[in-house]
């Protein structure tokens, strides 16, 4: 699975249950676990917590990478 900005954070745990860890940790989505996060997408979520469109790029970027790694697991 390709995660976007428009992916629902919640399907991003679902698929990639260790990426919660590194959500909330790193960027300090402790949301992970409530009831919007099956509402909200990642880009969404990211602007609620102040970051801007290039560090959203990143983070979805970095994303990405690790969820690729989990695949290869």
């Amino acid at each position: 699975m390709k995660i976007t900005k428009k992916t629902l954070i919640a399907e991003i745990i679902n698929t990639y249950p260790d990426l919660a860890q590194v959500l909330t940790e790193d960027y300090g989505f402790h949301c992970v676990g409530c009831f919007a996060s099956g509402m909200e997408s990642i880009g969404d979520g990211a602007k609620v917590h102040g970051m801007a469109d290039d560090e959203i790029k990143v983070m979805i970027e970095n994303l990405n990478e690790l969820a690729a790694e989990e695949d290869k697991a």
